[in-house]
């Protein structure tokens, strides 16, 4: 499946919140949406999900447009909001009902994911006499209900100690490789990393980038390399060729542009005292190429 986000716009008032939104998701794989808090990730999710009509733009599937009525979508908001004083059990079966699941259905589907999430046990229990822990696994449990074809995930790890985070991102390599569509969005960065193939970032109602996390590392670390030199200082050979660095610890990170910077660069280093020691092109992570072109992920 492919779903398709094909310039979108939105308003609130006089207000532009969507910008011509465009990028696409591929099932089969994990699709980050990444943006700042008010970038307006949740308001194209909400259109999504026929919460909000757009203004203009359309959103296909497989090339027609797509239907909400059509499609089981599982739903994770940053907003965590269930009944705390309902059982786990009660509150569950209630979710998947609302999806359209009869009463059997539903209550066979949160057995099954009760026990995946490790969370069985606290069925008969009160939402609120859980750990935080294991309401969050609640949350996520609702989510993955009725067997979604598209999962939208939002702070899905917001809460998990490193066991029940393993758990389930267990659980999330499973079910992607059932040819689902999967939307991942978190300020975490290194998960982002860790499960997405593809990334969009949107700023202020735009997308600023997107494509394949490969190819935009790639895209991004263009002449920049790290080296690292022994038998002497590093600094004024940088300063005679007019080389911008930063010093890392026991390196350097270099902006060196074209090529025959880089040429230049090891010729004067080969003739000087000096020995080199690391030389390679400088792959950003995500968390950096994020902050360069939005600004820290918590503002």
């Amino acid at each position: 499946m492919q779903l398709q986000f094909e310039n979108i716009n939105k308003y609130f008032g006089d207000f532009h919140v969507l910008k011509d939104v465009s990028f696409t998701v591929r099932s089969g794989q994990i699709f980050g949406f990444l943006g700042r808090n008010g970038a307006g990730k949740t308001t194209a999710i909400r259109i999504l999900m026929d919460v909000f009509k757009s203004d203009q733009g359309k959103i296909l599937l497989d090339g027609r447009e797509f239907s909400r009525t059509d499609h089981v979508i599982g739903y994770l908001p940053e907003e965590r909001g269930m009944y705390s004083k309902t059982t786990v059990k009660d509150q569950l079966v209630y979710f998947a009902m609302l999806r359209g699941a009869k009463r059997q259905d539903a209550l066979e589907s949160v057995l099954y994911w009760t026990k995946r999430f490790e969370i069985d046990e606290y069925l008969e229990r009160k939402l609120e006499t859980l750990s935080k822990g294991n309401q969050q696994k609640v949350q996520i449990t609702q989510a993955f209900l009725n067997e979604p074809s598209i999962l939208i995930l939002d702070e899905p790890f917001s809460g998990l100690d490193p066991l029940n985070a393993q758990l389930f991102q267990e659980a999330l390599t499973d079910y992607i490789s059932e040819d689902r569509i999967i939307i991942f969005s978190s300020h975490q960065m290194s998960y982002v990393e860790t499960f997405c193939d593809d990334i969009a970032i949107i700023d202020r109602g735009e997308i600023i980038l997107a494509g394949t996390l490969e190819d935009i590392k790639e895209k991004e670390s263009r002449g920049y390399y790290h080296i690292g030199v022994t038998g002497g200082e590093l600094d004024p050979l940088l300063a005679d060729l007019a080389i911008p660095f930063s010093k890392e610890d026991s390196h350097y990170l270099l902006e060196l542009g074209k090529e025959e910077a880089v040429g230049r660069l090891l010729q004067a280093v080969m003739e000087s005292r000096l020995k080199l020691q690391l030389f390679a092109p400088y792959r950003p992570s995500l968390h950096e190429i994020f902050i360069s072109k939005v600004g820290e992920a918590n503002e």
